[in-house]
């Protein structure tokens, strides 16, 4: 863990501050819940908060309390850099480098004078000023959560600060069955459902709230779905034309990859998404056990995250990308055979 100035970060808090609090380009449930959630806490205390995202989010993150009040910096420039002006500090939450926020935010906040504070999870992250940085978290919520605490202010998180707080948990945790959930994160939990949090109307918001072109979307995926036992290895691919001939909107495929990892056998999934607007083919990856995806997708696809849930990018066709994939998988062979015990 790096708990970097903390001392000097509360003292500066004590007294009211404008601040801009950001999220990662592409915001999760996380991501959401973690900038709002902090949001909430940061107004109680008496400070004049504005969440801003890199873009938008997908729908069904949009009943989170407070969604309503952010700023989006693709749509909404004018009032993202006239918030930063006025600002104090800026907090950064759930990405770990300010180029995870996309290049034309990223060259903004670059220019900005006065300091960064960073509360993440993700791993190798970049010096700031302020820092709490914990890898062994299972979310940013849980460590907002934390932060809260650290002030002794767990009387001011109220229901809309649990709402936000319970949702990345829950989200970022696959509904608590991922190898980062500790007890620790289940008595959490436990706190926020005291404090307010609904989790059964959560999760319904999040998970019950399929579009028929999400389902339909869902079943071409499972189509392309490619088994690789070898090297207890599934893939799934959605091109471009696939995603537009199924109505696709924002958030249309997240979690879709975890299908794949719930194959018997399986300890290693991989989503490709081809977006001919960005040039690029978006690559979601999982794995159990020891297997770590965060060192894959950092050495072969610029992308990083966690052991067991990563990300990354390729520039070359979808195709390519995934016989790219495939002729990886050789040299890997072993660790993923040793990574997980049926």
């Amino acid at each position: 863990m790096i708990l970097k100035n903390f001392k000097e970060l509360s003292e500066y808090l004590k007294v009211p501050r404008n601040i801009v609090i950001i999220g990662h380009r592409n915001p999760d449930g996380d991501a959401l819940g973690s900038t709002l959630g902090l949001k909430h806490y940061f107004d109680k205390k008496g400070h004049k908060t504005q969440v801003l995202m890199p873009n938008e989010y997908p729908d069904f993150l949009h009943w989170i309390p407070g969604s309503k009040t952010v700023y989006r910096f693709d749509r909404q420039n004018n009032q993202c850099v006239k918030a930063l002006s006025k600002s104090d500090i800026i907090f950064l939450l759930d990405f770990n480098a300010l180029h995870r926020v996309g290049d034309d935010m990223k060259n903004t906040l670059e220019k900005y004078e006065n300091d960064f504070a960073l509360i993440d999870h993700h791993q190798q992250p970049d010096d700031f000023t302020y820092m709490y940085s914990d890898t062994s978290m299972s979310s940013t919520c849980q460590m907002v959560y934390n932060f809260i605490e650290m002030f002794d202010d767990l009387d001011l998180i109220d229901e809309d600060t649990a709402t936000c707080l319970y949702t990345g948990i829950m989200t970022d945790t696959g509904s608590f069955r991922f190898r980062s959930t500790t007890s620790r994160t289940h008595r959490i939990i436990a706190d926020l459902i005291d404090k307010g949090a609904k989790n059964d109307r959560i999760h319904s918001n999040i998970y019950d709230s399929n579009s028929h072109s999400r389902l339909l979307l869902l079943g071409q995926a499972l189509t392309n779905l490619k088994i690789y036992p070898e090297y207890k290895t599934a893939f799934i691919t959605l091109s471009q034309n696939e995603k537009d001939e199924n109505n696709y909107e924002k958030g249309d495929t997240e979690g879709v990859v975890n299908y794949a990892l719930s194959l018997k056998g399986i300890i290693f999934a991989v989503i490709f998404i081809e977006d001919r607007e960005q040039g690029i083919v978006k690559i979601s990856f999982r794995s159990k056990g020891t297997f770590s995806v965060n060192k894959f997708a950092r050495s072969h696809f610029n992308g990083g995250g966690h052991d067991n849930a990563a990300g990354g990018k390729s520039n070359l066709s979808l195709d390519d990308t995934v016989a790219n994939f495939i002729s990886l998988l050789p040299n890997y062979k072993q660790e993923l055979l040793a990574s997980y015990e049926e």
